[in-house]
Order: structure tokens, then C-alpha cells, then sequence
């Protein structure tokens, strides 16, 4: 069995006012990328300080490889690549300066994966610390983090002040440090970014863990849902009436519907379709913001939409 890394228990940091983390837990094993979903202010920052030993709990711990976070935070560190939420960068001129001071701190001999880090993310290294725009402080934090090859990576939102295209540049780095062994614990408030890199999910809300989804389990929903469009209106009332499937959201203003329908009946949807004019037809992809949807709505007792 895959051995835990990162393991979370009951952990709690009261702040007063319902501020804080309450009683969270969860385990990051060796190897996967685990996301850390909320909005500002629902705990994911709290939580990593903690995980970093930055602070100390209130009631429960954090084990990093089978240490205490608190009382062994210097040694944690030795093997942990940190993105914080807020980077605040030494009385140095230049990124490079700063990055090159950080490959000395690591006793780093050879600084080529710094470079290709650079090359990769197109950070301008000679750019005056205290003028940096916040996406290129962000790029310097990422190169500082990974650098010195670290076994561990906590990310806490960082691709903050990255444009889209230089986000996508980042999610293949971390893919690609993930190929190369690494466990990677990042958190974030964008759905699709976690998607797309992520082995498992914690949602927070709160201060507290609503739910830890799978994304393998979401990838491979048993149910599909179709947007379907009928030339006519005469068409789409003939599918509404002549058949059987599950169907929603109906806008007959557009000759428009949503079916849902499991895998295995896929066929037997598009087989009824030959006998239709159809517009067009294209799935919807269920979401990981969907999923937590739900898991919110039957929490609170609504029903999901």
C-alpha cells in the first residue's frame, strides 16, 4: 500500500468569532498531487501554516514522514518546497540575487533545473525585487520552491497573478514533478485548475472539511448528461413525448433540453436520435464544482440543481 506522507489529525486553531480550522482531517500519500479547495477566508492557509509549523494547533497534529510538524518543523523544512500565500522576498536587488543566495542556503552545486524552471515560465530574474508585479514575484517563489528538488511541495494558491496561458504552463510542471515522484499538496479556489492536476480534493468550508472527492471516480461518472437541440419546434416536442429518457432544463424557446443518461444506455439515446432532426448534440462534463455542489446542497438539506 502507498504510504502516507502528510497526515492531519483533528487538527484545530481557534481564532474566536467561528475563525480558524475545526477537527480536519485527511492523509496525502506518497506521490499524488492532493488539491485543498475553499474561498478566502474558509481555512486552507491556517491549515498549511500548520502542516508547515508555523503555527501550533490548538488540538490536534500534523506528521510529516511520521514527524510532528510543531516539533519538528526545522527538519520538515529540510525536504519541503513552500509556496506561501504571501511571498514576501529579502532586502535583495534582483530575483536572481535572491535565487542564487537560496542555491547556496541548499548547498545546490548545479542550478541548470533553476534555469529550465526560468526558461519555462518566462521570468525576467534580473527584475528589482521590490518593483516585481505579482505574477513575477509568484514565478520567483515557484523556481525558490522546486529548485532544490524537494521531496514535498506545499503550494498555497500558487498561480495567483498568473495570466491563463502561463497557468497552463504551471499545471505542466507540477504533472511533470508529479512523474518524477513528488507529493505535492496545493491549494486553490479555482475548480478547473484542481481538475486537471489533482489525484484527490479536500473541500473546505468553514474551517471545516466538507468532503474529499476522487477525481478518478469524477472523471468516470456513471451518468452523462447531453445537451441535445432540435431543428424545430415540432421536433422537440416529439422527443419530449415519444420517449422515456431522463430530461431537464428544458428551454423550448430554443428547442433545447439536457438528458441524463447512464453510460451504458449511451447507445440506446443516440440510436432514438436517428429518428429526429437534431441541431446539435454535446455533452456536458460533470464538474468538480458540481460534485461539491451537491455534497453542500444535501448537507444543507436543498436539493441540487
Amino acid at each position: 500500500m502507498t504510504k502516507n506522507v502528510i497526515v492531519v489529525e483533528n487538527l484545530t486553531k481557534n481564532y474566536g468569532n467561528g475563525r480558524g480550522i475545526f477537527d480536519v482531517s485527511f492523509e496525502v500519500k506518497e506521490g499524488e498531487i492532493f488539491g485543498f479547495v475553499g474561498t478566502n477566508g474558509s481555512g486552507k492557509t491556517t491549515t498549511i501554516r500548520n502542516i508547515m509549523g508555523f503555527i501550533r494547533p490548538d488540538n490536534g497534529r500534523v506528521l510529516v514522514k511520521d514527524m510532528d510538524s510543531w516539533k519538528d518543523s526545522c527538519e520538515i523544512k529540510r525536504f519541503i518546497g513552500y509556496v506561501p500565500g504571501e511571498i514576501a522576498f529579502p532586502d535583495l536587488q534582483t530575483g536572481r540575487e535572491f535565487l542564487h543566495l537560496q542555491a547556496e542556503m541548499l548547498n545546490l552545486k548545479n542550478i541548470d533545473y533553476a534555469n529550465t524552471l526560468i526558461k519555462k515560465l518566462q521570468l525576467d530574474a534580473s527584475a528589482r525585487l521590490k518593483t516585481m508585479s505579482k505574477g513575477t514575484k509568484q514565478k520567483t517563489a515557484i523556481v525558490h520552491a522546486l529548485m532544490g528538488d524537494p521531496e514535498i511541495l506545499i503550494l498555497d494558491e500558487p498561480t495567483t497573478g498568473l495570466d491563463p496561458l502561463m497557468r497552463v504552463t504551471f499545471v505542466d510542471i507540477i504533472k511533470e514533478e508529479k512523474r518524477r515522484g513528488k507529493t505535492i499538496f496545493m491549494s486553490s479556489h479555482i475548480f478547473e485548475e484542481m481538475e486537471s492536476t489533482c489525484d484527490r480534493i479536500a473541500l473546505i468550508r468553514d474551517g471545516r472539511i466538507v468532503d474529499i472527492a476522487d477525481m478518478e471516480k469524477i472523471r468516470n461518472h456513471g451518468i452523462r448528461t447531453y445537451k441535445i437541440a432540435f431543428t424545430t419546434p415540432e421536433e422537440y416536442e416529439k422527443f419530449l413525448t415519444e420517449t422515456s429518457f431522463g430530461k431537464k432544463d428544458l428551454k423550448p424557446i430554443y428547442n433545447q433540453l439536457l438528458v441524463d443518461i447512464r453510460i451504458d444506455e449511451i447507445n440506446v439515446l443516440f440510436d432514438a436520435l436517428k429518428n429526429y432532426s437534431v441541431r446539435f448534440i454535446a455533452e456536458n462534463k460533470y464538474t468538480l464544482e458540481q460534485y461539491f455542489a451537491k455534497k453542500f446542497n444535501a448537507a444543507e438539506g436543498t436539493e441540487s440543481c
